[in-house]
């Protein structure tokens, strides 16, 4: 008789390859960052890092030596510079001083001619008869300290309930008009500074009187 051939039974299927412990359990959780704390200057308001590229440098590094002397060695110390400038020659480094400085010049000089003019300036409140009982009051110059004329027409006719509007002159130049005899109550607002009145010398502002001419004059 044929001899009956015993195969071994199949070995059982191997699983697949088992999934790695989870990192996660193996290491501890990232520690949160602490927030970046950015210190501002107080003169040009930029970021510390930003300063070298506004127009008054010299002043914001002069606050910085006296109100954080930490933070001025830590970017203007000799090693700092060294460190920043790394292989910017001697005249290069002149160089962008030169520049730096006439570019502080510049701006103290439009800052100083902005100021001049600013208080070179006048506001005229100009009582303007229509008929012997209606006037309007119109107000000129606010523009030059400033004032947007658009809200300051909006605080005038809410404080006299009237009507209050900002148009061109005979010359071509904006100013507010307002319905009613109210110059005696504008001056004493720009004098107080109230509302959006404000920065306005109490000695540049004139009230002036503009009655209708008679038929006969």
């Amino acid at each position: 008789m044929p001899k009956k051939s015993h195969q071994a039974p199949p070995a059982a299927a191997t699983s697949a390859t088992s999934p790695p412990p989870a990192e996660a359990e193996s290491s501890t959780a990232a520690e949160p960052r602490p927030p970046l704390e950015v210190v501002y200057c107080s003169v040009c308001t930029f970021p510390l890092e930003y300063c070298e590229f506004g127009s008054s440098f010299t002043k914001c590094k002069e606050w910085l030596k006296d109100e954080h002397p930490d933070l001025y060695d830590k970017y203007y110390s000799e090693e700092a510079l060294a460190a920043r400038l790394g292989t910017i020659s001697l005249e290069a480094q002149k160089k962008l001083e030169q520049e730096a400085a006439k570019k502080e010049a510049k701006a103290e000089a439009k800052a100083d001619a902005a100021l001049k003019k600013k208080l070179s300036s006048q506001v005229t409140i100009k009582r303007i008869e229509r008929t012997k009982r209606k006037h309007v009051t119109t107000i000129h110059g606010l523009e030059a300290f400033g004032i947007d004329l658009k809200k300051a027409a909006k605080q005038f006719a809410s404080k006299f309930a009237t009507g209050a509007s900002v148009t061109k002159n005979a010359a071509g130049q904006d100013e507010i008009v307002v319905q009613g005899d109210v110059s005696d109550e504008v001056l004493e607002m720009i004098e107080e500074g109230a509302g959006v009145l404000k920065g306005i010398p109490a000695e540049n502002v004139e009230i002036v009187e503009d009655k209708k001419k008679k038929g006969g004059d």
